[in-house]
């Protein structure tokens, strides 16, 4: 049986593999789009706390889940494993890069990143993106959404931050959403108030194709449930937009959850590469601990982890920032000729994650908790901006976006759980109640009131919310490999002034609600900081002295070898990294199906 070929592999399924699947099978070539993790149509994400166990990704434990936790001794980080990559955890924002942001310091001399592109090259390919994931306003002039608490809340902070410092730099944004709120696709997304089509809750979207999973899907039901995936189906997930698509093409995309590549290396030919790989099935194998590396399995792991194998002519590693610098770092005997700068400009977007609790207005001349009810809506609807030095307007500081963060209801019932004392307090309370009536002391059996009293006022729920920052800290980390284990040293140090800052402004916001202000457990007692957006380990560059790759992901020293995934980010994006990953994905899709093109002809 002769070995399987293709013009393109794609090893990952996220912003970067799943645009570059679409556009290279647009282009009639030969693609095969190679995940680890598996695919996830509506109602499969876990929701139950047994099945919330088993919801990470640990083969070798037995483990297939959705969560992939990596904690540093100065950084930790949350990625995604499943098809569709980040677009399965993210909070839906699709938002481009601030067009003075694209930094170019002098690298010789001390600078810490370079963009070898700029926000000019790159519109053409985020207005792509916008298109394919079909973006749409959070659509505050309709009801319910015209109701949401905390999306109100942070646009009035941000006017009485404003009103108090008017030299400040700082506006309120609603931010552009991957979410369908419409029962079709809207024609143009700058337009959300097409009174053709209204924004309705939970009705089934009328989709012009049948999308990967064959499933209805739902428009938004404002559960804020996004971040532990969405069971709706009504996050324009990659899975729905650019997969999808990818499989409409002639010939179609070949799509493989399950497929986790281990190993690659040039042809002895020295045309493409050779990938190894190995399949996983959750459903035999779940639970059951086992040596995955196909190296080392033992002959008494039978057909488990059995290797594979593949050949292409153009690999393209997708796999995220861990995952990329990782396999690149792995295979690295094969590719010796790699850039040094192989694990550097480690940055974590300027991400914290921190708390606003307790908010308190005042109605009738007296104080009662101000509802912020963070389960309402999508995890994310707006921002408030602060500007950057880089902006011209004075030295601002690094500039940063603060976004009105949600959880699910089920984080509230847990924020009231915390509470002991006073759940102790109700509950004695509500035993009294109880028992008083069962001897005889009591004779009204109506236990409502006291129900009531036993769940409390929930003010711990109903007025917090979690805060998410992202900006631009210092890409000064560097990930390394022993062998076995990655590490990575980046600290807050150097982002110190720029975290003290955020910290500021976000105390700022707070008190404008009369609320109080709380730091993650991890950042207030380690300093450590929680990103959802790592990025770099294989930084673009002018040239190898400068980085792993070109600005069109091609890794140098190694033509058909690229990397397109938020590795490649040579810094912080400032905003939600997910759009530009995107857009730089696709505009070296142009440059491949260009050179592809030319030795055509």
């Amino acid at each position: 049986m002769s070995e399987e070929h293709f013009d393109a592999v794609i090893v990952g399924s996220g912003f970067g593999g799943s645009v570059m699947a679409y556009r290279l099978a647009e282009a009639g070539l030969r693609v095969c789009l190679l995940e680890r993790g598996k695919a996830y149509p509506p109602h499969s994400f876990p929701r139950a706390p047994f099945e919330m166990r088993n919801n990470f990704w640990d083969p070798s434990d037995g483990l297939y889940g959705m969560f992939n936790i990596w904690s540093f001794k100065g950084s930790g980080a949350v990625v995604s494993s499943g098809l569709g990559g980040g677009s399965l955890i993210y909070a839906n924002i699709i938002i481009r890069k601030d067009e003075k942001w694209f930094v170019k310091e002098d690298l010789r001399h001390g600078g810490f990143e370079y963009w070898p592109v700029c926000r000019d090259e790159l519109d053409p390919h985020y207005d792509r993106v916008a298109k394919m994931m079909n973006i749409q306003k959070y659509p505050l002039d309709h009801s319910p959404y015209s109701n949401t608490p905390k999306t109100l809340a942070m646009k009035a902070a941000a006017a009485a931050i404003k009103k108090q410092d008017p030299a400040i730099d700082l506006s309120w944004l609603p931010l552009n959403l991957a979410v369908s709120f419409r029962t079709e696709p809207v024609g143009d997304p700058d337009k959300p108030d097409d009174k053709n089509n209204p924004p309705v809750v939970g009705e089934p979207i009328h989709e012009v194709r049948r999308n990967y999973h064959g499933k209805t899907r739902y428009t938004c039901v404002l559960c804020g449930e996004c971040d532990i995936g969405c069971n709706s189906g009504s996050k324009n997930t990659l899975d729905y937009t650019y997969i999808t698509a990818a499989q409409y093409q002639n010939p179609p995309a070949d799509i493989r959850p399950l497929h986790e590549v281990k190993s690659f290396e040039p042809m002895s030919n020295g045309k493409g590469y050779r990938i190894t790989y190995v399949k996983h099935d959750p459903a035999r194998w779940g639970g059951q601990k086992a040596e995955t590396d196909p190296e080392k399995r033992k002959a008494s792991d039978g057909e488990r982890y059995f290797p594979r194998t593949m050949s292409c002519d153009r690999l393209i590693l997708s796999a995220g920032t861990f995952g990329s610098t990782f396999l690149l770092f792995k295979n690295l005997e094969s590719f010796p000729d790699i850039s040094e700068k192989l694990g550097s400009r480690y940055s974590v977007n300027g991400d914290l994650l921190s708390f606003i609790v307790k908010s308190r207005v005042k109605k009738n001349g007296k104080s009662e908790p101000h509802v912020l009810d963070p389960s309402f809506g999508p995890v994310i609807t707006s921002a408030i901006r602060l500007g950057d030095t880089l902006d011209g307007l004075g030295d601002q500081g690094r500039g940063f976006y603060v976004e009105d963060g949600g959880n699910p209801y089920l984080a509230g019932w847990a924020a009231e759980l915390t509470g002991f004392g006073s759940l102790l307090r109700r509950s004695l309370e509500f035993a009294k109640t109880f028992f008083s009536y069962r001897v005889g002391l009591n004779r009204n059996a109506d236990l409502d009131d006291a129900i009531a009293a036993l769940i409390g006022d929930c003010v711990a729920s109903k007025s917090s919310i979690p805060i998410l920052t992202m900006g631009r800290d210092y890409p000064n980390g560097r990930i390394t490999f022993d062998g076995k284990y990655l590490d990575c040293d980046w600290k807050i140090k150097k982002s110190q002034q720029y975290y003290d800052r955020v910290r500021r402004v976000v105390k700022g916001i707070a008190s404008s609600l009369n609320a109080e202000y709380i730091d993650n457990p991890s950042y207030k007692f380690f300093h450590q900081v929680l990103s959802a957006h790592p990025l770099g380990g294989c930084p673009m560059g002018r040239d190898k002295n400068e980085g792993v790759v070109d600005s069109h992901g091609r890794v140098f020293g190694y033509p058909g070898l690229y990397v397109v995934d938020g590795s490649i980010m040579p810094g912080p994006v400032g905003p939600n990294p997910s759009m530009t990953i995107a857009a730089i994905s696709d505009r070296a899709a142009d440059q491949i199906i260009a050179e592809r093109k030319g030795a055509i002809s």
